[in-house]
């Protein structure tokens, strides 16, 4: 260990056992491989070094006293318990949902913020509550994403945000991808800072299910009338009251059941069927919950005019005597928007966005015949 005595950070201490399961995570080699590891972990702590010099003041997030949820999650001003400056990143995360019991953290099944924080809390040494990973939207199991927003924090910050990008994904499983990592400013809330979210729900309508669709796309055998799907689907724009869309949850906290939804556009392809749904917010299995409607609409088995009806009734139950919830491996949250000044980089440092370090081959020089 002399030998990196020089180095502003150290081999990570062994990680407690915990109950919560990563399968596909790299486990630390041992025997003959173990030297050859650890010189790996050196060459990426080499770069990946904590800041001795104070955060610039628009990274700076001070404690706060949390009001509830899970670490913070539900208070924007999420950073309770710590005593110091810490430096705050933004995530841009893709998944494939099959295998994993949603977003929100569980310790078994695996969930993607739990194989997330795994992976963070290896490369940086902090423990979970330290790190108050956050993300936009609490996916459900089954459920895949494109461009889910998360963020998280550490006391340090890094000379090189590629070093970080291909460290994670080194250590996460090859269903979970960081497509993007940033600095945000300490305002920056991954959840609370979203102005809108788009969800992708496919369909393939044929009697013969693509066996590539799969895992992506509801198998549905009935045929579909889309010119009336996208007239009820029109019935859902503006401000409602959702409450006959949701689901209870284990998560019994309060929720407002008003939600804006600003655009519902269907498309064909073939016998592809993709609904996509853009709005301020949405609740527990709303957007599925929408999708199970204008499928019974499609068949012709009721008629349009039945939604303002069920969203006047504000009554699950209501639903429930037309359509039960489309399965959820059609669902994809596609992008999380945000205002403009919410993306802005902090001035000065930390280093510019990372999307990844694309391999280079050098030019192969041949002896001079």
């Amino acid at each position: 260990m002399e030998l990196f005595s020089h180095l502003a950070i150290s081999l990570p201490a062994p990680l407690p056992i915990s109950r919560c399961r990563f399968h596909s995570i790299a486990k630390t080699p041992t025997n003959a491989a173990a030297t050859d590891h650890h010189r790996r972990l050196h060459r990426l702590h080499r770069h990946c070094q904590h800041s001795l010099t104070p955060p610039p003041p628009e990274m700076v997030s001070k404690s706060n006293t949390n009001t509830g949820g899970d670490f913070g999650e539900e208070d924007p001003n999420h950073l309770q318990k710590l005593n110091i400056s810490s430096y705050k990143w933004r995530l841009v995360i893709a998944y494939d949902g099959s295998r994993f019991s949603g977003w929100q953290y569980q310790e078994s099944p695996p969930t993607i913020q739990c194989t997330i924080e795994k992976a963070l809390a290896r490369i940086t040494k902090q423990e979970r509550r330290d790190l108050h990973l956050v993300g936009a939207s609490r996916t459900d199991t089954g459920v895949h994403a494109w461009g889910q927003v998360a963020h998280f924090v550490t006391p340090f910050n890094y000379d090189s945000l590629e070093t970080l990008h291909a460290a994670l994904n080194g250590l996460l499983p090859s269903d979970i991808r960081i497509r993007e990592i940033s600095s945000a400013a300490s305002e920056f809330h991954a959840r609370f800072s979203a102005k809108s979210k788009i969800y992708h729900y496919k369909i393939y309508s044929e009697p013969i299910m693509d066996p590539f669709q799969r895992h992506y796309a509801y198998h549905y055998v009935y045929k579909l009338n889309t010119e009336v799907m996208k007239e009820a689907a029109k019935l859902f724009l503006g401000k409602h009251d959702f409450s006959s869309f949701v689901n209870s949850s284990r998560d019994d906290r309060p929720r407002d059941p008003v939600k804006d939804i600003f655009r519902f556009d269907i498309t064909e392809t073939g016998p592809l069927l993709q609904l996509e749904v853009e709005g301020s917010g949405f609740l527990y299995r709303q957007v599925r919950n929408m999708v199970a409607l204008l499928l019974q609409i499609g068949r012709e088995a009721i008629p349009p005019e039945i939604v303002p009806k069920i969203l006047a009734a504000r009554d699950r139950k209501e639903l429930a005597r037309f359509a039960l919830s489309a399965p959820p491996h059609g669902l994809c949250l596609v992008s999380v928007n945000y205002n403009e000044e919410h993306l802005q980089l902090p001035t000065g440092y930390p280093p510019a966005t990372s999307f990844g370090r694309r391999s280079s081959i050098s030019k192969c020089k041949l002896p001079f015949f």
